[in-house]
């Protein structure tokens, strides 16, 4: 029999009461059924110890293609920081401590600051969009994630007319964290960046939840970046540095340029016929029902990127 996979900060239930996946698909059919149907599109999730927004879902993006099952988002994760291999990283990751925490915000910017997440969240216009996620190996997957536009917290913190990137830095703490004390020569933290352009872009998303609660460590607790037109790798996990740049350094210009730059390119835009070493970009297999389906350029979203790309 199949088991759920449920982080030990929740409370572990047994298969038999777990939603059903039909349920979540059709949530205005649950939410009737429950005489809460003028509200079917306001979905609650709970951040410990915060207040509890409301999340309504952003019906401008849209999928063509089913959810994936959430069993599967938590079961299957890239986060070498706790393991590279894929099934042992949510066991690892269990105990990892989320609460407090506080992201840095800092280089060429108006207003400088160290941001307590708990308090950005408030602050922040919470949404819910659902989103294609596509990884550089040729899988796939569907999320519905909350969280808020990445340009809201640019513009709150003014940068300046100098600044042309924009660098997201994840934690180094490998007293808890397997992967770091076990590759020691990799350059930690894991850091990525995008041009100023691409974070300020509407589809930017910084995450806290997921499937109407809250962020699951192993996909990147407590706060992470969603950028969905670009491999899963730009998408930095459990971020706690946001830097504003005028330019980017040589050395260190990437995590994964500087442990294999032949192998990635600084903007890892989903590209089918992209020719890489090791995986074919033409098609993806989707996670959980491992359907085979073809790769879109930008991941099916160059309405709204296209143009950062084209040629002048």
């Amino acid at each position: 029999m199949a088991h759920i996979f449920i982080p030990k900060r929740w409370r572990r239930i047994p298969e038999r009461e777990a939603t059903p996946e039909q349920v979540y698909w059709n949530r205005r059919k649950f939410l009737a059924a429950a005489g809460a149907t003028a509200a079917f599109e306001l979905l609650p999730w709970p951040l410990k110890g915060a207040a509890e927004p409301l999340a309504q879902r952003n019906q401008k993006y849209k999928l063509e293609r089913p959810v994936t099952a959430e069993e599967s988002v938590t079961s299957y994760n890239n986060f070498i920081e706790f393991s590279d291999q894929k099934d042992a990283v949510g066991q690892l990751a269990s105990g990892f401590k989320t609460d407090p925490w506080t992201i840095t915000v800092f280089g060429l910017v108006g207003k400088p600051q160290t941001l307590d997440v708990k308090q950005l969240i408030r602050k922040m216009p919470m949404e819910e969009r659902l989103y294609r996620h596509r990884c550089v190996e040729g899988w796939a997957m569907a999320v519905p994630w909350t969280g808020f536009p990445l340009a809201e917290l640019i513009k709150s913190v003014q940068p300046k007319a100098s600044a042309r990137f924009v660098r997201f830095r994840s934690f180094y703490r490998p007293d808890e964290a397997p992967g770091q004390r076990k590759l020691t020569s990799y350059p930690w933290p894991f850091n990525d960046s995008l041009t100023l352009a691409e974070a300020t872009n509407e589809l930017a998303f910084l995450v806290t939840g997921m499937y109407g609660h809250e962020l699951a460590i192993q996909n990147g607790a407590p706060m992470r970046l969603v950028a969905p037109w670009k491999y899963g790798f730009k998408s930095v996990k459990s971020i706690v540095g946001i830097e504003f740049l005028e330019s980017l350094p040589t050395k260190n210009l990437t995590y994964w340029h500087d442990v294999v730059s032949h192998e990635h390119d600084f903007s890892a835009n989903v590209d089918p016929e992209e020719v890489h070493p090791r995986w074919s970009q033409k098609t993806e297999k989707v996670l959980g029902t491992w359907q085979v389906r073809p790769t879109q350029l930008y991941n099916g979203y160059g309405e709204f990127v296209a143009h950062l790309y084209a040629k002048r």
